[in-house]
Parts: C-alpha cells; sequence; structure tokens
C-alpha cells in the first residue's frame, strides 16, 4: 500500500499529450524538437543504430551541439552494439556527452552479461517538452521497413510532469544510469500549465521502484468498472498481475488483450499462449496482432486512465530492465488511444477462441506452477552474479591511429 501512495503522489496536473504512432509520427516530432532547441537535450534509448533513421538523429544532434545546446545522450551497449567510430567521432567533435550503459568485454564475441538493460526511450528538451514510449532508433519502426517494421507507440507531452523527466535524466546521466535514488522534486508544482491532463512519470529500478509500474497497473485493474484494454509485445507477468486481471474479467469488465502474432521473438508468443487457458477461462478476450510484428506497450482502461512506455510485461521489463512508462487521466488522450487499438483488434487480428485453446495434459496443473516462477524469477535469479552489476562510462573519441590505419 505504501508503493501505491506514491504512486498516487506523483501526478501532476496540467498537461498536454499527443499520442504518437510509429516511427513516422515519433521521429517526425522529436526531429523537429531537437532542431529548434536552444538550451538542452536529454536522450536515452536501448537502441540506436547505425540506418537512416539513426544518421538522420545524429546530424541533427551534431548541429545542435555546434550552435552551442548542451546533449547528453545514454543508450545501451547491448542494444546500440554497432556504432562506428567515425558515427562516433561526429558527435564527441561537437560536444556531445554520449554515454554507453553496461559495456563489458565480450568472450569470443559474445556478450555475457546480458541482463540488466538500460530500456528506457525518453527525450527531454529545454524543459519544456519530452517523449516516452517504446521506439527506438531505427529504420525498424517505418513501414518502408517492410513486413518485418514495428507497430508502436509514444507520447508528447508539455507541463510540470516535464520537470520529473528531467532531473531523472539528469539524476542518471550523473550515476550508473540506473535512477534508482531520483525522487521527483518540488519544480514540477512551479511549472505552468499546458492542458488538462493529469500526467505521471514512472521509472522502474532495481531499489525501491522494481515493482513500480506493475504495481500502477494493478492499482488500476482493480478499480477498473468497465473496460481493459491491453496492447504489450511481450507478456507473461507474474501471478498478482494475472489474478487481478482474472478477477477483473470475473467482476464484469471486459479485459481484452492484444499480443503478438508475428512475433519478432518466437518465444514471446510461445510464452504468451502458455498462459491463454488460464486467461480464457476467466473470460479474457484475446487477440493475435498479425499484419506485422507488434512493439507496443500500452493499456487504456475505463474511459480516462492510460499508459504509454517501454516497459513490456514479461519478466525482464518487470524484474530486471530499467523502464519508464507515463501514466495519463484524460478521456481525450484514452479516447483516441482505445480508437487506434480498435482498428488493430477490428482489422489486423485473430481473435483466439476459447474452444480453440488446449486443455493441456493432466499433470501439468502440478508442474505448471514450479516452471512459471522458475522462468518469471530467473532473470532476477541471473542478476545477482557479478558479471551483471551495471555502470555507464563516457564514449571518448576514437583514436586517430586506430581509425586510419
Amino acid at each position: 500500500m505504501r508503493l501505491w501512495r506514491a504512486i498516487d503522489s506523483c501526478w501532476r496536473h496540467g498537461h498536454r499529450v499527443r499520442l504518437l504512432e510509429n516511427g513516422e509520427a515519433y521521429f517526425a516530432r522529436v526531429f523537429e524538437a531537437i532542431d529548434g532547441a536552444q538550451r538542452e537535450v536529454l536522450l536515452e534509448t536501448f537502441i540506436w543504430f547505425e540506418d537512416k533513421v539513426g544518421i538522420a538523429l545524429k546530424d541533427r544532434l551534431v548541429a545542435a551541439a555546434q550552435r552551442g545546446v548542451r546533449i547528453h545522450f545514454l543508450i545501451d551497449a547491448f542494444g546500440s552494439p554497432g556504432l562506428s567510430d567515425g558515427f562516433i567521432r561526429e558527435l564527441t567533435e561537437a560536444g556531445v556527452q554520449l554515454r554507453m550503459f553496461d559495456q563489458q568485454p565480450t568472450l569470443m564475441g559474445i556478450r555475457l552479461n546480458v541482463f540488466r538493460r538500460m530500456h528506457r526511450k525518453i527525450v527531454a528538451i529545454d524543459q519544456t517538452i519530452a517523449f516516452v514510449g517504446g521506439i527506438n532508433y531505427s529504420a525498424d519502426h517505418l513501414a518502408d521497413f517492410g513486413p518485418t517494421a514495428k507497430q508502436d507507440y509514444a507520447v508528447e507531452v508539455e507541463g510540470p510532469v516535464v520537470a520529473d523527466i528531467v532531473s531523472f535524466l539528469r539524476h542518471a546521466t550523473r550515476t550508473r544510469g540506473t535512477g534508482e535514488r531520483w525522487q521527483p522534486g518540488n519544480e514540477a508544482g512551479t511549472r505552468d500549465a499546458a492542458g488538462n491532463a493529469d500526467v505521471c512519470f514512472l521509472p522502474r529500478d532495481n531499489g525501491k521502484r522494481s515493482r513500480a509500474i506493475e504495481r500502477a497497473y494493478r492499482q488500476a485493474f482493480r478499480e477498473a468498472k468497465r473496460e481493459i484494454v491491453i496492447a504489450n509485445a511481450y507478456f507473461f507477468p507474474g501471478y498478482g498481475f494475472l489474478r487481478d486481471l482474472r478477477n477483473a474479467a470475473r467482476r464484469g469488465v471486459k479485459v481484452q488483450l492484444l499480443f503478438q502474432g508475428e512475433p519478432d521473438t518466437p518465444m514471446a508468443l510461445i510464452a504468451a499462449r502458455w498462459l491463454y487457458r488460464y486467461l480464457v477461462d476467466a473470460g479474457v478476450h484475446i487477440f493475435e496482432y498479425c499484419e506485422r510484428p507488434f512493439h507496443g506497450k500500452v493499456a487504456v482502461i475505463d474511459e480516462d486512465w492510460s499508459t504509454v512506455g517501454s516497459s513490456n510485461l514479461d519478466p525482464l521489463s518487470l524484474s530486471l530492465n530499467l523502464e519508464a512508462n507515463v501514466f495519463i487521466r484524460d478521456a481525450d488522450f484514452a479516447r483516441e488511444l482505445r480508437a487506434r487499438l480498435g482498428v488493430l483488434i477490428d482489422d489486423h487480428c485473430k481473435a483466439i477462441e476459447p474452444d480453440s485453446v488446449p486443455r493441456g495434459r493432466f499433470w501439468q496443473p502440478l508442474t505448471r506452477p514450479l516452471l512459471f516462477h522458475v522462468l518469471r524469477n530467473f532473470p532476477a535469479w541471473a542478476g545477482w552474479l557479478p558479471a551483471h552489476k551495471p555502470a555507464t562510462a563516457l564514449v571518448p573519441p576514437p583514436d586517430d591511429a586506430d581509425a586510419h590505419p
């Protein structure tokens, strides 16, 4: 209950929010905001590839730095392993402060520390506008990438919560990138309102907020009265999460879950399907999106509650990865997100009929809880190993002698 009260206290009032669907909308707005930056650009991302999207972002950051804008960028070493020396040199020579999260040597070209990923996707510019979501800086978030282009979402926000986001990003830059000791300040209360939406910025760390995002979802499930719609790329949450979903369905709430039907990682669909019988028995409606890989991490509950962010609902995101979501109370935003998801459900999804879900073998009710517990908690157990202690490091300019043999 204490954590739930802390979640309640993080809500800020008076925001303008805009839903951004896929790379076409997201990159255009982020690039426009960077082009207009005057003082400071703070960014974090899991993936930054050296493709047409990554190069376009690099060019804008270099141009901004050259006109005197302070730029701090934290990227994950696991998600962004292939940036060339020339790419990095352009950034560092322009004055961009580029940091790498958990960069470790490999063994025969294989990275051993595959856990504790910095999975957040956040941008804050001039302390006035911020972006939070699940979209990385890679061309596979654009439709012209082809049939494997990802379906995804982000939110643009203006208003008092931007001060929370900025203070968090600065804290992460100064520390190991985990954000575990960050606390929202009072500066958000002094910011002018930009609109009518209430917004809460909630990061997930491996300290006191290790279950913050999961708790926020579960609190909303317990308060839901009419409808819960969850669209999430990787779904394998814990017992408490599933129990609250089932309880909502049993008391008459219409619960709809949208998962990947054409996953970029086949194990994601296998894991989700393992839960189908447990969910449909309670009256939960399940849909598989079959148009292209689904990468979103969004939800809408009733008429005015929604969330957009980086957190999947699987063991990595809920137990180990560093994540960030925004939670929004605004009827117009919830209505728009619900309508966008409705189009996917109606036109591009396969409904899972309860009779088509196998009931399993007689012995599975005995073995399934143990296997579920192991799968659900393995990432956290692995994270205890000394090799998995994270840190950030400033990326230095490449050695000219190495770059020009």
